[in-house]
């Protein structure tokens, strides 16, 4: 008797499949808006993370922004040259750097912000603001999930989340 790998969901109902598309219809229309004013959704996603939170230091906008800490550490010097963003070192701890928004990179939010509001409640009217606000809900859920490996003869905790 030979082997046989577990079977896979089709692709059409695979999750990461399913969540990259997702992705992708709502990224179309925000990277459309995006090309006119030449800030791809990197820059965007660290722009609106600083303009929600203030300033931050750079792990904290690369959690937030959902960023490897070396792709917003080479995106960094790029955005204050363009003058996006400030940054400084506390003198407290020359290791950190805390960046901040700056009044041109406030304005550049400003100017898509009527635009993103439209994608964004085309999205809610089209999807239902329920049914969006309960997808929302169980995306938070699936963020909170502790899908890491287990390390041979490690027990994996039970978790604490209560489920729905």
């Amino acid at each position: 008797m030979t082997d046989q790998p577990p079977p896979f969901r089709q692709t059409r109902r695979s999750l990461p499949i399913a969540l990259l598309r997702a992705r992708e219809a709502v990224m179309g229309p925000l990277r459309g808006m995006l090309a006119t004013s030449g800030v791809n959704e990197q820059k965007w996603r660290v722009l609106r993370v600083l303009q929600e939170r203030g300033p931050l230091e750079l792990s904290q906008v690369a959690a937030e922004a959902v960023l490897l800490l070396s792709s917003l550490t080479r995106m960094v010097g790029p955005m204050v040259e363009e003058g996006l963003i400030s940054r400084m070192t506390p003198p407290e701890d020359r290791r950190k750097s805390i960046v901040a928004i700056t009044p041109v990179g406030l304005a550049l939010v400003n100017a898509h912000a009527k635009q993103s509001a439209a994608i964004l409640g085309r999205i809610e009217t089209e999807f239902g603001h329920d049914r969006l606000e309960a997808l929302l809900d169980l995306l938070e859920d699936l963020q909170k999930l502790d899908l890491n490996p287990v390390a041979p003869g490690a027990e994996r905790k039970p978790s604490s989340k209560a489920k729905r």
